[in-house]
Order: structure tokens, then sequence, then C-alpha cells
């Protein structure tokens, strides 16, 4: 067993950075970090070659995936594709998620 510390807390990003990312655990198989944005902040990520789950801890946002899009709070839980084209926008409230890449965030070479 392992407790996975400080998971889910928000974290302000340094200097002029529009997100703050920390991986928690990682193994072969999985990864757990936390993605924080401040209120106002930007979402600059790329589609990642792993399956992610999102499980919203703090604040308020709206999730754009493709054509779909949804506003969301605490507790939300959100499963993204590898690949998928995704990001959060209209952060109203700092916003901080729970990240759960399968397999471990970079363990699949990107396609080329």
């Amino acid at each position: 067993m392992k407790i996975i510390g400080d998971a889910g807390r928000f974290t302000p990003p340094s200097g002029q950075a529009g997100n703050h990312w920390v991986e928690q655990f990682r193994v072969a198989d999985l990864s757990v970090g936390t993605y924080s944005i401040p209120r106002g902040g930007i979402d600059d990520q790329e589609p990642h070659t792993e399956d992610e789950i999102y499980v919203v801890t703090a604040g308020r946002a709206v999730l754009r995936a493709g054509d779909d899009s949804a506003a969301v709070e605490p507790g939300s839980v959100i499963y993204v594709a590898a690949g998928e084209e995704h990001r959060f926008t209209d952060v109203a409230e700092d916003l901080a998620a729970i990240v759960l890449f399968a397999p471990a965030e970079g363990a699949r070479s990107p396609a080329g």
C-alpha cells in the first residue's frame, strides 16, 4: 500500500506559467498527479498517448473535448481517451484535478 500525499491539492503555477503539474506516483501501468489551473489560467496541454481520468477536487471550469463540453466542479470524474484533444477553459475558480494515466504518462511513444 502507498498513501499518495498531496494528491488533488491546488498548487499555483510559478512565474508566468498558466498551470501547474506535479506527478505524485508512478509504476509501469499507472501514474497519478495533480493538475492545477488558477482562476483565469490557461490549459495548454497537448493530447496524451495514454488514457486519462480526471477527478476534480477543487474549482470550476469547462472541459472541452472535440465537439463536446461539460461544466466540471469538485466531484466530477471525466475519462479522456488517448490521443483525444481536450482542455479546460473558462476557469472560474482555482481548479485542481487528480489525473490518472494508464499506462503511466509518457509510457507509450507518440504515433509517428
